[in-house]
C-alpha cells in the first residue's frame, strides 16, 4: 500500500518524486526512491537514493541541534544562558537558550515582510531586533528567528563558522558524508531541484531565503543531504548505532524535556497536537522534524523505528497540500509495517 500510494502520488502529479527509508531496530524494512524531477538545465534527471536534497528546517534538527547539544555536553554554554551573554545586542534579557531550543522564545515565526529570493536585506540585524510577541517561555511559537540566532551563537561559543563546525564535530564523526552547508558547483547537479525562480529551477543552491542571504549557512535552514545519512542520524538518536559525539543523555533530553509538543529542537507527539503531520496512530514520545521542501524524519523510540521522506514538493509550487500526503504515507506505515 505504502509503495503504490507514493507511485501514485508522482503519476499524479503532486510530488515530483523522493526517497522513502524506512526501519526498526536494525531492521530496514524499506529504501525505495521514486520519480524524477527537471534540473536546472531542464533535463529530466531521476531520483534515488544518492539524490541530495535540500533539508530545509531538518538543518534546526540535523545540524544545529546536535552542535548545541554538544556544546552543552562540554560545558561551554548552559540551558540557562542568555542570548544576550553571546549576542549583546539582541534586546531581550530573559531569552534563554533553552527558550529558542523549544521554541519558547517568544519570537515570531518570520521577518516581517517576508524575505523575497532578491531581496537586499541584512537578515541578522533583522532578526537581532526583532520584537517578541509573546513571553519568553510561556508558550511555544516555532520560530526560525530564534535557531537562526542559535546558530549564531554556535559561531560566536566554537569561534567558527557553523558549517564548518558541524562538518568537522558532527557530520564527519557521524559518518554523514553527504551532509552538508553550500554544495560545490560539480554536487549541484546531485541535489534534486526545488521550485522555479524567474523561470530557471533552483538546483543545489538553498531554498530558504532568509538562509541565502545569510551565505547559504544559518541555524534555521541551508543543509544538504541523502536519505542514508539521515537513517544513519536516527539510528544513532534511537540507540540502534552507538556513537561517541554526544553523551546519550543530552541526547535523550533533546526528545524528553517537553513544552506542549516541543523537546529541545524536536517536534514530539503528545497525543493531542491537532496540528501534529505524522500520523494519530504512532505512540506517544515519537519525535521528529519537517522541511518546507517537503523533507521530514519522524522517530518511534519505544519501538526503535523510524522513517526517513525526503521529496522536493515544491517543485511543483507551495502550498499544495503535503502536510495532508505526510500524514498519510506516516498512518499507513505504522499501520502496515511497524511492529
Amino acid at each position: 500500500m505504502v509503495l503504490s500510494y507514493m507511485d501514485s502520488l508522482v503519476v499524479e502529479g503532486r510530488i515530483p518524486g523522493g526517497v522513502l527509508i524506512i526501519q526498526q531496530q536494525n531492521k530496514r524494512i524499506m529504501t525505495q526512491s521514486f520519480g524524477a524531477y527537471s534540473a536546472a538545465d531542464l533535463s529530466t534527471q531521476k531520483v534515488t537514493t544518492y539524490t541530495l536534497f535540500d533539508l530545509a528546517s531538518l538543518t534546526k534538527i540535523v545540524a544545529t541541534l546536535p552542535a548545541t547539544l554538544l556544546l552543552l555536553s562540554r560545558r561551554e554554554i548552559k540551558l540557562t544562558d542568555t542570548v544576550q551573554t553571546f549576542l549583546p545586542t539582541f534586546r531581550f534579557p530573559t531569552v534563554e537558550i533553552q527558550h529558542l531550543l523549544q521554541h519558547s522564545s517568544g519570537l515570531a515565526a518570520d521577518l516581517v515582510p517576508s524575505v523575497r529570493r532578491h531581496h537586499q536585506r541584512d537578515v541578522m540585524k533583522e532578526v537581532l531586533s526583532s520584537d517578541v510577541i509573546a513571553q519568553p517561555g510561556m508558550q511555544v511559537l516555532y520560530s526560525d528567528l530564534g535557531m537562526i540566532l542559535l546558530g549564531k551563537i554556535i559561531e560566536r561559543v566554537s569561534g567558527e563558522s557553523l558549517d564548518y563546525f558541524v562538518d568537522r564535530e558532527i557530520a564527519k564523526p557521524w559518518g554523514m558524508h553527504n551532509t552538508q552547508y553550500k554544495l560545490l558547483k560539480e554536487q549541484r547537479m546531485q541535489a534534486a531541484s526545488t521550485e522555479m525562480v524567474d523561470s530557471k529551477f533552483v538546483q543545489g543552491i538553498v531554498h530558504d531565503e532568509k538562509a541565502l542571504l545569510l551565505q547559504e549557512v544559518s541555524g534555521s535552514a541551508g543543509l544538504f543531504s541523502s536519505a542514508e545519512d539521515l537513517a544513519t542520524f536516527a539510528q544513532y538518536w534511537l540507540g540502534i548505532s552507538q556513537q561517541s559525539v554526544i553523551p546519550f543523555d543530552w541526547m535523550t533530553l533533546a526528545y524528553t524535556k517537553i513544552m506542549d509538543n516541543r523537546g529541545l529542537g524536536f517536534e514530539v507527539w503528545n497525543g493531542n497536537d491537532s496540528s501534529s503531520c505524522f500520523g494519530r496512530r504512532w505512540t506517544r514520545g515519537s519525535f521528529g522534524h519537517t522541511g518546507f521542501t517537503g523533507t521530514s524524519i519522524w522517530m518511534n523510540p519505544l519501538k526503535k523505528a523510524f522513517v526517513i521522506l525526503l521529496t522536493n514538493a515544491v517543485h511543483y509550487g507551495r502550498d499544495r497540500g503535503f502536510m495532508e500526503i505526510r500524514e498519510k504515507i506516516h498512518t499507513m506505515i505504522f499501520e502496515e509495517l511497524i511492529t
